[in-house]
């Protein structure tokens, strides 16, 4: 295979095109199919972190741990069956004293950096799916990804980092115990040698987890640019998205009602703000607004019956709000329209005749 075998169309921008933002309804698609913004190297450094401290704190009991199985073998040292299954039991009890606990910590930390990063917990089967699409070749799209691309640049250039953070890390923390470590081991002092490697080892892990956590935030922002990226859309498909959901009764009837519930629990607001209440006068309410920047006609802000009415009217006394008797036009507003709908045009002339009373009795004010 020579390189005129390639294919030049390998090497082409995928996303070429797509300069639209990514909508919000394709942002919650993603995030239901478990694709989200996060960085590997934040929950990597958090169970480093976490584990390390860990075992440092458990040191002691570890080590003593350890002293117990040393001396149940080295007393039963001269018997014919050391390794009896009775025998090996009583390791495998104590190894796995030491592992399960430094283990659970590592997935809880593990856990709640993706926690984190995904704000909130998310469950999707969809990305361990098999997708066999994915097992064919692509080599002009891999060496893109991994090598033609600023990800593949960036993350070259963070492991370089890493290894360097790594190495002057040690060579500080050890070049300034390499006395004490000398001066032990003249005299002989084994086990104080030992829990200075130990304690060398854990400063070492320690300061390495959490540089590699202030590396990680940079490492986020990153991933999240680029995935941002990655949910751009072209036009087309910005239009199409908008004649489906559009034309779908089910998702138009959810985006009413989900706004239809905002504007409900921002009633308080929404009356303050408005410049008339018309009510039946006790059973309908409807709060209106008229703003020219928004809307061309006044839009309901709020509307209720009964009790929802009747907080409405004292809303809209506690802020000055005019309120205006109209039966009809209270009941019929009520049926018609929904929060947030502007006035239609049947009403317009009805709405026009109060809005002007109401400008007449502000201006004599």
């Amino acid at each position: 295979m020579s390189f005129e075998d390639i294919d030049l169309q390998w090497f082409a921008a995928e996303d070429e095109g797509r300069t639209e933002e990514p909508s919000e309804f394709k942002l919650h698609k993603a995030r239901e199919e478990g694709r989200v913004a996060k960085s590997q190297e934040i929950a990597s450094s958090l169970v480093m972190l976490f584990v390390v401290i860990a075992l440092i704190v458990a040191a002691p009991t570890f080590l003593r741990w350890c002293e117990e199985v040393l001396r149940f073998f080295f007393t039963r040292i001269t018997e014919k069956d050391v390794l009896q299954p009775g025998y090996m039991a009583v390791c495998y009890r104590y190894l796995l004293r030491m592992v399960i606990p430094l283990t659970l910590i590592g997935v809880v930390a593990a856990v709640a950096a993706n926690i984190v990063q995904n704000r909130g917990f998310i469950f999707s089967l969809k990305p361990i799916a098999p997708d066999f699409n994915k097992i064919v070749p692509k080599l002009g799209q891999y060496l893109k990804k991994t090598v033609f691309s600023f990800e593949g640049g960036f993350n070259v250039l963070k492991s370089l980092v890493k290894i360097a953070v790594i190495a002057f890390t040690a060579y500080l923390i050890i070049r300034s115990n390499i006395p004490r470590l000398l001066g032990l081991l003249s005299t002989a002092n084994v086990r104080g040698a030992v829990g200075l490697i130990a304690l060398t080892a854990a400063k070492i892990l320690v300061s390495c987890a959490i540089i590699f956590l202030i590396i990680s935030v940079p490492d986020y922002l990153v991933q999240r640019h680029q995935f941002l990226e990655s949910m751009k859309m072209t036009k087309q498909e910005v239009k199409q998205e908008y004649k489906e959901m559009e034309g779908d009764p089910e998702v138009k009837s959810y985006l009413q009602r989900q706004q239809q519930q905002l504007l409900q629990r921002n009633m308080p607001r929404a009356v303050a703000e408005s410049d008339v209440v018309i009510t039946n006068p006790t059973h309908f309410a409807v709060a209106l607004q008229y703003d020219v920047a928004r809307a061309d006609a006044p839009q309901i802000m709020a509307k209720g019956t009964d009790e929802v009415a009747l907080k409405i009217r004292r809303l809209a006394t506690e802020n000055d709000v005019p309120i205006v008797e109209n039966r009809v036009l209270a009941r019929a507003l009520y049926t018609n329209c929904d929060i947030g709908d502007t006035i239609p045009n049947e009403y317009i002339k009805a709405i026009a005749t109060i809005y002007t009373q109401i400008d007449y009795l502000n201006k004599k004010k």
